[in-house]
């Protein structure tokens, strides 16, 4: 979808859909409240397909590409739900240990989107693994709806400690040089908080995309160096950050923020409408420079 269409969209579009996509709006009134604006002259087949997401768009790198090799891996979370899976994606042009790098999805499960983003933190020469919360129910159902649906009905508790224990599986693999980075959006984001507090020496690196922090009682553990990324047009989000700011000046965490002038949330997935080019390359560029620094 080009700049100009997105821009023609109401704000307010945007935003009953990130309610709608965070458990404040159900399917029917989110439809309903698109309705009203094709009352008064927006299509709806222009609306959806700003507002929803088409993973046919989302592949940047092929699971065929000759520079990767991608598989499915099991570990176990004896804390959690017990056997879980994630996508492992090794690259194939490397030899000796390699940084590694936890990739964590949105409250959704393990789509396309995500897989695509650890074949691309592969190609750029790091170990990436990135699990699936919803494997004890069956895995990612294919869609977004359905996925959304099946990670509500898991307990939190259960789910943190499955990314805790598939963060010590990749940090001990044996192809891992010990150095563990994680990156997340949304849900993953909050995720990669929730690591970086949960235990001091998990994480050396962590980018929280559009993440909201861990609870405060827990931000006096971060020691990992944070880049954060934000959406200008992220509210929801946005009115976290400035008790978590002060939190990490509190504790001496190091760490970066950049704000994405007229980003909304979600604005690095490219299977939607949401998805700013400019902002996206530019954050995506100092994720990887990030990662490299502090995990090489």
């Amino acid at each position: 979808m080009s700049q100009k269409l997105k821009q023609d969209i109401p704000q307010e579009a945007f935003d009953w859909y990130d309610a709608y996509a965070h458990g404040g709006m159900d399917r029917r009134s989110f439809m309903t409240k698109l309705g009203t604006l094709v009352a008064v002259g927006y299509s709806m087949s222009v609306l959806t397909a700003a507002l929803l997401p088409n993973y046919a768009l989302a592949e940047q790198v092929s699971f065929n590409d000759d520079d990767i090799k991608a598989t499915y891996e099991a570990f176990n979370s004896p804390l959690g739900h017990g056997k879980c899976q994630g996508y492992l994606v090794t690259p194939q042009n490397k030899v000796g240990p390699l940084p590694v790098v936890l990739v964590i999805h949105e409250n959704r499960g393990l789509n396309p989107y995500v897989k695509d983003v650890a074949r691309r933190l592969a190609k750029a020469g790091f170990l990436a693994f990135a699990p699936d919360a919803l494997f004890p129910l069956g895995g990612y159902p294919g869609n977004d709806d359905e996925g959304r649906a099946m990670q509500r009905t898991l307990e939190r508790p259960k789910i943190e400690h499955d990314f805790v224990a598939a963060a010590k599986y990749l940090k001990s693999h044996p192809k891992s040089n010990g150095k563990l980075g994680a990156v997340g959006f949304c849900f993953g984001g909050y995720m990669v908080n929730y690591l970086a507090a949960v235990e001091s020496d998990l994480l050396l690196a962590g980018v929280p995309f559009y993440g909201t922090p861990a609870a405060q009682d827990l931000r006096k553990n971060i020691k990992a160096s944070l880049l954060i990324q934000l959406g200008e047009l992220d509210e929801r989000v946005n009115k976290s950050w400035p008790k978590y700011e002060k939190d990490l000046k509190k504790y001496k965490v190091p760490y970066e923020m950049h704000m994405y002038k007229n980003a909304h949330h979600g604005f690095h997935n490219d299977s939607t409408g949401r998805f700013d080019k400019e902002s996206a390359d530019l954050a995506w560029q100092r994720t990887l420079d990030f990662f490299a620094k502090k995990l090489t």
